[in-house]
């Protein structure tokens, strides 16, 4: 998927591989904008308490913080789609500083899915996918496992791709 060019990590996408990576980008912005709900586990888990023990601690600290995070986020998830084709399929070009943010929106994408898919850090992908599939083929779930399986290859060959551009 992503190689290096030059100083540059490149991909290029399919039609299908564009509008699956705009949507999570796009759910993942809609998520921190439409108002986070911190009784969510998702967005515990993009929030996670720095304090677990002290909830004023962790309630004072995140009243600093958590705007900007939270914007960094948004501006992370927005990079995926600046970067990608309007439509149809094409090429993605990213310097090192776009490519750190892929990575970081692409893996809060990851934890968003994981925590809606019950994904544990003991979870076989694999098996979960195959028992899913064996369940019911054409399910959401078979879909989400698809697209949470894509990402982290996604994201594997951007890592492999970064540290030789730096």
């Amino acid at each position: 998927m992503f190689r290096r060019s030059g100083g540059q990590c490149v991909a290029t996408f399919a039609h299908d591989e564009v509008r699956v990576l705009r949507k999570v980008a796009a759910e993942v912005v809609g998520l921190l904008t439409d108002g986070m709900d911190h009784t969510d586990p998702v967005v515990s888990r993009l929030f996670p308490d720095i304090y677990p023990d002290k909830p004023e601690d962790s309630s004072e600290f995140r009243l600093y913080t958590e705007g900007d995070l939270m914007t960094a986020k948004i501006d992370q998830a927005g990079a995926i789609l600046a970067a990608l084709p309007d439509e149809g399929e094409g090429e993605v070009r990213l310097d090192g500083e776009a490519a750190e943010a892929w990575l970081r929106a692409i893996n809060d994408a990851r934890l968003a899915m994981g925590t809606r898919l019950d994904i544990q850090a003991d979870t076989d992908l694999a098996e979960e996918l195959d028992d899913a599939v064996l369940e019911d083929p054409g399910s959401s779930r078979v879909f989400q496992l698809s697209v949470y399986a894509y990402l982290g290859y996604l994201q594997e060959s951007l890592l492999n791709a970064l540290p030789e551009i730096k």
